[in-house]
């Protein structure tokens, strides 16, 4: 195994161990919010001064990672506050260009025609992340679509049935239709 591809799993798996890390519900609290931002801020911190023992291409590729890392983790906790599918793709976006960054970077160990793969291979790579984050958004969003169109409809039988009933009891019946549909 080539030395860029151990070190993007390595880095991989470990942004994905930070973004893990933080607390797991959507929605959290603005005080949690803030102590897990000054956390991780303060890891931030810690790592980046770990780095700076390191010389040459080690110590770049270190600073990437901490870079990285903390990107990632603060769009996860940011879309851990606010629970939107907007944050849910920044999150997605921190994700492969931290990777990407960390590819290129240990590109830099490299020289002639096998850097130039190493950084056409690391720019290809964050392009198809890219294009799987954008699909999967676009599927997101058309199920939220259908699940839409299949309540409507539901509702709609509901409320037929419902046409059977006089007085109090349909009253009672469409109120039970229009709550659980979410009409």
């Amino acid at each position: 195994m080539s030395t860029r591809l151990s070190i993007t799993r390595w880095a991989g798996a470990v942004l994905t161990g930070a973004v893990c890390s933080i607390a797991g519900a959507a929605n959290i609290s603005p005080a949690v919010h803030d102590a897990a931002r000054d956390q991780l801020k303060a890891s931030y911190k810690a790592e980046r001064e770990a780095c700076d023992r390191l010389a040459g291409n080690t110590k770049d590729i270190c600073i990437e990672t901490a870079k990285g890392k903390e990107k990632v983790a603060m769009a996860h906790l940011q879309y851990q506050r606010s629970g939107d599918a907007k944050d849910l793709s920044k999150l997605a976006e921190a994700r492969y260009e931290a990777r990407y960054e960390l590819a290129k970077e240990a590109c830099d160990d490299q020289a002639g025609n096998a850097k130039d793969v190493c950084v056409a291979t690391a720019k290809a790579d964050r392009d198809k992340a890219k294009a799987d984050a954008k699909a999967n958004q676009q599927t997101r969003a058309a199920r939220s679509d259908a699940l839409d169109a299949k309540e409507q409809a539901d509702y709609k039988v509901a409320a037929e049935r419902c046409d059977t009933l006089s007085g109090k009891d349909k009253d009672v019946c469409m109120a039970s239709a229009r709550a659980r549909y979410g009409q």
